[in-house]
């Protein structure tokens, strides 16, 4: 009688158990979709900021030929 008692309790135990590591690696894997969005989302955002600094880098450029060829021709007259 007892030995069927302390088998049910283990049984429980172990079912419990099982139920607490299947919620943990359920938990674990929402973590990691959370994480991947995340991670996709920051590497759309630095491409975003990168087109940004490009745009700003040829306006650069194109505002220092400007000048360039605004001096050489004073130069040339």
């Amino acid at each position: 009688m007892s030995q069927n008692r302390q088998e049910d309790k283990d049984r429980k135990r172990a079912k419990n158990d099982y139920m607490i590591n299947l919620k943990s690696e359920l938990e674990i894997r929402l973590l990691h979709e959370k994480i991947d969005h995340l991670l996709v989302y920051q590497q759309e955002r630095l491409v975003e900021i990168q087109q940004i600094q490009m745009d700003m880098m040829n306006d650069i450029l194109k505002k220092l030929e400007k000048k360039q060829h605004g001096d050489n021709n004073r130069e040339e007259a």
